[in-house]
């Protein structure tokens, strides 16, 4: 099946929004979410692993999925990781700018900022 931007930009999303709030799902929305997303099982797969039908599987996801949108509406984790992020890709763009004398303290500090997460 090929993969069209919006289906590939959804699991991306669902992907890094698990990254985030993964911890705070059911262990069963934890494990159809993995499946599905990340090791791209089939609904037809997921229902025949948990011998539950693909309804289920399907239900299961669509809740899950709910419940990770719900928690970046209200913590806005990955949105302020992107902010955070684009604002050090500037940074560091801008310091590659400067007199070389100043560079090394505020590419160290760059770091810093990046590996803080």
């Amino acid at each position: 099946m090929p993969w069209d931007n919006d289906a590939l930009e959804k699991t991306n999303r669902i992907n890094v929004l698990h990254d985030f709030y993964g911890a705070l799902l059911t262990e069963k929305q934890q494990t159809f979410i993995k499946c599905y997303y990340h090791d791209d099982y089939t609904l037809a797969e997921i229902a025949s692993e948990f011998q539950i039908s693909r309804q289920a599987v399907y239900e299961h996801l669509k809740r899950a999925e709910q419940v990770l949108e719900e928690y970046e509406s209200k913590l806005h984790l990955m949105d302020r990781h992107g902010r955070l992020h684009a604002g050090i890709d500037l940074l560091e763009t801008q310091i590659a700018g400067l007199p070389p004398e100043w560079r090394q303290s505020l590419t160290e500090t760059a770091a810093k900022l990046r590996n803080a997460e």
